[in-house]
């Protein structure tokens, strides 16, 4: 059953959106770079940011989540549907499943292995550890609260919700919804009636009203992120990053080589498909990601690029990128990993080999089980801390420089989602029978 393309959220004339996005992301930046540096902390920076730039970026993140758990819900549904057969799905979702775990092993053996090279914790001021953890001291004990109450068996657990509405309800049993719009999607596959394909059809009016509401949305982008990034700067500047420059600079190196090296080879070699025309396909959802810090928030952009841009087939795109966003999060377990050994190497605890071999594969389950919002793998960081004997309250260290590093991470997950629905499409062979052209075209 033909079904019709998403909604264009891309102006057909004037500026491109993506290039929108990127000058509010760098005039955001600098305005608020120059105001941190003007007036830090001044009475007008601080209205400012408090009654004007957050506001609009919390409207903005707040319409996108409104409308992401029907999108989520219709495009898996239809992803399945679309499959035609129960086995197309086993194939797929073994696919995607394998190829998930490894590059996502890979990442946090980069994160790893950087943290061993640079050491960023080894020599760290006490007195200065003390007081970047009195700051956050609140916080981060509710994050270690919350890193407690959370185990591996429960995670596993709650991808098969007892309560759908409950699960989605909650951010960390997204899983849960996927789940049940994966059954959902076998049932329609195996029941093909009048009614079925009736409920079908008013699933994808569902995806389509949301695609329209979000191409409408998304026009802010530009204003949204602007505000997001001016908030961000004229708090904090780069003080907080000279502070806990090492390890913010671990974190980056380690995101750029699997962001830069190694996705764009398994693009290349696995996916068939040119890494400069997946990035400039790929260029808005990245922006967009960086800004929000949010991978669940920015699904909407990553289908429709995933569609428009990189002409990846539907079927694999929505399932692929929509599973993705819950449970692929290359950038978040390589964060995980390199913090966790970050805070042991910080209050001198000594990990051994065998130590660090359980923080890759915690890391790859805490990767799965780490909800898809901002600071989202805080909690997740604080349980891996607890079971190695690291004090969890520790995360309290990091909370300064977090929403930066959990930009960077996030555009990485994005950027991994989009990598891995390539690679999944090349190999089940439908980019080459739909997309003859999508190597070489261009957004």
């Amino acid at each position: 059953m033909s079904h019709a393309s998403l909604p264009d959220a891309t102006p057909s004339k004037g500026i491109p959106l993506h290039i929108k996005v990127l000058i509010g992301f760098i005039l955001g930046a600098v305005i608020g770079l120059v105001a941190h540096f003007v007036a830090p902390g001044s009475p007008l920076v601080l209205g400012l940011v408090g009654y004007v730039a957050q506001p609009i970026g919390q409207i903005f993140l707040a319409l996108l989540f409104m409308l992401v758990l029907p999108l989520m819900f219709s495009a898996l549904v239809l992803g399945v549907a679309e499959l035609g057969d129960v086995a197309s799905l086993g194939r797929l979702g073994w696919r995607t499943l394998l190829y998930t775990a490894v590059v996502t092993l890979i990442a946090v053996a980069i994160g790893l292995l950087m943290v061993n090279l640079i050491g960023p914790g080894h020599g760290l001021d006490r007195a200065m550890l003390d007081q970047a953890m009195a700051q956050g001291a609140q916080k981060a004990g509710e994050i270690a609260a919350t890193g407690q109450q959370m185990d591996f068996m429960k995670l596993l657990l709650g991808i098969v919700p007892k309560n759908v509405v409950a699960a989605a309800v909650d951010d960390k049993q997204k899983l849960g919804v996927m789940f049940f719009a994966l059954m959902i999607g076998i049932g329609l596959v195996m029941t093909p009636t009048p009614a079925t394909k009736a409920f079908k059809t008013a699933l994808q009016g569902l995806f389509e009203i949301c695609m329209r509401l979000i191409g409408m949305i998304i026009k802010l982008a530009p204003y949204a992120v602007a505000c997001l990034m001016f908030a961000l700067c004229a708090q904090f500047g780069w003080e907080l990053l000279l502070v806990l420059g090492k390890f913010a600079l671990t974190v980056i190196l380690a995101i750029a080589v699997h962001m830069f090296i190694v996705l764009p080879l398994w693009v290349k070699f696995a996916g068939g498909m040119s890494p400069r025309a997946f990035f400039r396909g790929s260029e808005e959802a990245l922006l967009t990601a960086f800004a929000t810090a949010s991978s669940t928030g920015t699904l909407p952009i990553t289908l429709r690029v995933a569609e428009q841009n990189l002409h990846l087939p539907r079927k694999v795109s929505r399932f692929v990128l929509t599973v993705g966003a819950s449970a692929n999060h290359h950038g978040t377990a390589l964060f995980e990993g390199i913090t966790v050994l970050f805070l042991a190497q910080a209050f001198q605890i000594e990990l051994t080999l065998v130590h660090q071999v359980m923080v890759l594969g915690l890391c790859l389950l805490g990767g799965i089980g780490t909800a898809g919002v901002p600071a989202g793998s805080l909690p997740v960081i604080a349980m891996i801390c607890g079971v190695l004997g690291i004090p969890p309250e520790g995360v309290g260290i990091i909370l300064g420089v977090d929403r930066f590093l959990d930009m960077c991470r996030t555009a990485l997950n994005v950027t991994g989602d989009l990598a891995t629905a390539v690679v999944v499409a090349n190999r089940s062979g439908e980019l080459a029978d739909e997309a003859p052209e999508a190597p070489e075209t261009v957004a």
